[in-house]
């Protein structure tokens, strides 16, 4: 059972990127790449498969994750049971969602 919901969970955020692209004009909108390709597994900043590794201001620091830069890194390579992003988004809608998960995390989520 403990290995069959992290599957179910990647298949979840899998089938949700897939079908809810967002459209996106000049500027890609953060907030929109974030509900569609993240908030299957990390609504709210949360962590629905590892529940420790939130999106919260102080977990990012915990595990290095509070810069432009590893946001990037993680997104666009995945790891562990985050898939990669890097093939199914561009650098530009890959940047939009760092910034959002950075400033989301300075509110507070």
């Amino acid at each position: 059972m403990r290995k069959l919901l992290p599957a179910l969970m990647l298949a979840i955020a899998i089938l949700t990127f897939t079908f809810n692209r967002p459209a996106l004009a000049n500027k890609p909108d953060g907030q929109q790449i974030f509900t569609a390709s993240c908030s299957a597994c990390h609504i709210g900043g949360n962590n629905v498969i590892v529940a420790n590794k939130t999106l919260r201001k102080e977990a990012l620091e915990k595990y290095g994750m509070n810069s432009l830069a590893a946001i990037k890194n993680q997104v666009t390579n995945g790891k562990n049971a985050m898939p990669a992003f890097g093939s199914h988004l561009q650098d530009d809608e890959i940047v939009a969602v760092a910034t959002y998960v950075l400033g989301q995390a300075e509110k507070g989520w």
